[in-house]
């Protein structure tokens, strides 16, 4: 007995398409709220990443407290980025053992 013909499924050729990145800002890196960073924490990392005065990254720690989030930085992407690999590798808060790693920050266009 034949065997049954095998049919090769039909070719659809796809073009690769890499969508560019829109580099242009403005980008927002977002700091969320989490129960394991102290206030002094959350100031004293805002001081080193973004540079903020201690009344600034005063308020962005109470914003955070509040509305669980704050927009800690507004520009172009690539510098966005940087903030935000900063927060994201600033380490545990040695305030609280419960805390064991960096806080959440996201980026937004």
């Amino acid at each position: 007995m034949p065997s049954p013909a095998v049919t090769q499924p039909a070719t659809i050729e796809e073009s690769e398409v890499s969508p560019l990145k829109n580099t242009g800002g403005p980008w927002k890196v977002v700091l969320w709220d989490d129960d394991y960073h102290t206030y002094d924490y959350v100031i004293e990392m805002l001081m080193d990443v973004c540079q903020m005065s201690i009344d600034k990254a005063f308020l962005h720690a109470v914003e955070v407290d509040t509305n669980k989030r704050t927009i800690v930085f507004t520009g172009e992407l690539e510098h966005a980025e940087f903030v935000h690999e900063r927060i994201q590798s600033y380490g545990p808060d040695p305030r609280m053992s419960s805390s064991k790693g960096s806080m959440t920050a996201t980026l937004e266009q």
